[in-house]
């Protein structure tokens, strides 16, 4: 730790050299001034932790220092010497800032016990303070996580009448405007060097890194898509998008930092309305690309107009599979992929990845095996993108549904209806920010509103009401914590379009107010040493 010694005589500065051995108790002297004002131009230069100061002093004297550099550097710790006619006086002040007072001529265990104080004192903030950023980075962490499912919400689901207000609160405004234009690239990782897992973390990183410097853009990570990491960009204009150097600093740094190769399918630009649309064209791009360990970057946007999947279509094949009609269902992807087939290949494709997409939420929804269902993706995806395997393609899009109907069936059979509340409890703690309703559920999973609300009391020991409130409570607990958002958008981000009710709510289940609840928890992290 850097200490100032001030004092406008020489010889009290040397002895005070003498008196203490310095580097054993951990501190070293950065410095020397024979007044206050010197001494705070070395406290901002050598950026000291700890300033012992005389009292009396030309220019500026030590009780303005105190005050001076407590209120410019409140870190740093002053401790003060006075001679015998003044120590009385100046210890019973109570000088803003400063830790401890010495008389002078100082005593070496007197000034070593001073220095042992103000050395525990430094070591109790900075573990306060680091237990604080621990906490703030395991909020932005949540946050961020949070930002990410609802952009694959978006990609994946129908946009919902909440979801402008929701973007606001994430800052993503730019999505909120359907009128915009949207931009997606897919980024591949291949090393043939390292593991992708050794090196997947820092990827992560370096893409939001990434990202963050553009206006209007977004990195997320979709599970069914292992070892990849999506972009997004939007823009009023279609001629401002900066998709090309986006590209260009993921491969330089990916090869630079990482020593990894990157494979980059660049989607076709669509309006903020038409997310999905984007988002395949994206991935299809990518999957033509070549195995090779080598970078690759597959320019989707050349690509004429694919095949126009309807929501109204989507539902029809939603209904087919949750009714357990495997052979209507079947009958449906070969129509649909043989007639986007006659359109080209690339149709084909686009509807293909489509129906995968469509698929993998069905698949989410009922909780198939997360495992298999990434590998089937991944699998189906390789072979979309060969362009050559329609019939494969068909059957292996058929199994897939297969298997997802065999677990609907299985889910709806189950002993007590244990496997559909589950599923519902699920729903729940991936969906809480959205408006839920037992009803809407009920709608959902195909059962009776009544019923479904006696069997998560059963099955789960709390009414539907109360768990989805404990949910949303335990992470409003989570981004109470970060002092840089309001109340109102952690009420919006826990699922409240009212902050008056979310402070009820919250009242009632914590015992405490979203403020008093802030204000507690910011203070046992030691945000009040900052």
């Amino acid at each position: 730790m850097k200490v100032i010694l001030a004092d406008d005589e020489i010889q009290v500065r040397r002895g005070l050299k003498m008196k203490a051995n310095w580097e054993e108790e951990g501190f070293m002297i950065a410095g020397e001034a024979s007044n206050g004002k010197e001494a705070l131009q070395l406290v901002e230069e050598m950026k000291a932790d700890v300033v012992i100061t005389d009292v009396r002093m030309p220019v500026m004297d030590g009780i303005e220092f105190a005050g001076r550099c407590h209120r410019e550097f409140p870190g740093v710790k002053v401790i003060v010497l006075s001679g015998y006619s003044d120590f009385d006086y100046v210890r019973s002040s109570l000088i803003e800032g400063v830790k401890d007072y010495l008389l002078k001529p100082v005593a070496p265990d007197e000034l070593a016990g001073a220095l042992r104080r103000v050395k525990e004192e430094i070591a109790a903030e900075k573990k306060k303070q680091l237990e604080a950023d621990k906490m703030t980075r395991l909020v932005h962490t949540q946050l961020e996580e949070m930002k990410e499912q609802y952009i694959l919400q978006l990609v994946k689901q129908d946009w919902t009448e909440s979801a402008a207000e929701r973007l606001h609160h994430f800052e993503m405004d730019f999505l909120a405007n359907k009128e915009n234009f949207v931009q997606f690239f897919t980024v591949e990782l291949r090393s043939a060097r390292y593991s992708v897992k050794e090196l997947w973390l820092p990827f992560r990183m370096l893409c939001k890194e990434i990202a963050g410097t553009y206006e209007g853009a977004c990195a997320f990570y979709d599970a069914g898509y292992a070892s990849m990491i999506h972009f997004l960009q939007c823009s009023s204009d279609r001629n401002a998008f900066e998709t090309s150097s986006m590209i260009k600093k993921v491969q330089t740094y990916a090869k630079k930092y990482l020593e990894a190769e990157t494979v980059i399918g660049i989607g076709k630009q669509v309006s903020a309305s038409e997310l999905k649309t984007g988002y395949i064209s994206a991935l299809l791009a990518w999957s033509q690309s070549d195995p090779e360990e080598k970078s690759q970057v597959i320019d989707g946007t050349l690509h004429k107009e694919f095949y126009e999947f309807s929501p109204d279509l989507e539902k029809k094949a939603v209904n087919l599979i949750e009714n357990g009609r495997m052979r209507e269902c079947s009958m449906m992807i070969a129509d649909l992929l043989n007639e986007a087939k006659t359109k080209s290949m690339l149709s084909f494709s686009f509807a293909a990845g489509r129906f995968l997409l469509l698929l993998e939420s069905l698949a989410v929804k009922y909780d198939l095996d997360r495992e298999q269902m990434n590998q089937t993706m991944w699998t189906c995806q390789q072979s979309i993108g060969e362009l050559t395997s329609h019939e494969k393609v068909i059957e292996q899009l058929s199994d897939f549904a297969h298997s997802i109907i065999q677990r609907v069936n299985t889910v709806r059979s189950s002993p007590n209806g244990l496997s559909v509340v589950e599923n519902v409890r699920r729903y729940i703690d991936q969906n809480f920010a959205n408006e839920i309703s037992l009803g809407t559920l009920a709608d959902q999973f195909h059962i009776n509103s009544a019923y479904l609300s006696e069997l998560f009391k059963l099955h789960v020991g709390h009414t539907f009401s109360d768990y989805l409130a404990e949910v949303r409570m335990k992470h409003a607990c989570a981004l109470l914590k970060d002092r840089q958002l309001k109340v109102i958008d952690i009420a919006y981000l826990t699922g409240y379009s009212n902050s008056s009710y979310f402070s009820t709510v919250f009242k009632k289940h914590i015992g405490q107010t979203p403020a008093e609840y802030r204000k507690n928890a910011f203070n046992m992290a030691g945000g009040e040493s900052r």
